[in-house]
């Protein structure tokens, strides 16, 4: 089923925020499990919000199934 709660909207959602916030606090790269704990939102919305940002290039795979900030991702957090 394809997500539609924070897809391809302009700007970045309170979730994605979060989901930001929560790469940007952590050391290395982390699971989709690990990021729903630290942002504390539904692992569901935690998987759709970083394939949009993933899209946006504000979020980067290095291995399969984790994650990582990148630069990008981490001006849009500060921002």
């Amino acid at each position: 089923m394809k997500c539609t709660t924070c897809g391809k909207k302009e700007g970045l959602t309170a979730e994605q925020r979060s989901l930001l916030a929560a790469l940007a606090a952590a050391a290395v790269s982390v699971g989709a499990k690990e990021i729903a704990v630290l942002s504390g939102l539904d692992a569901k919305m935690v998987s759709c919000g970083l394939k949009s940002l993933k899209e946006k290039s504000l979020v980067e795979s290095p291995a399969r199934c984790r994650y990582a900030i990148t630069a990008a991702g981490l001006d849009a957090c500060e921002s």
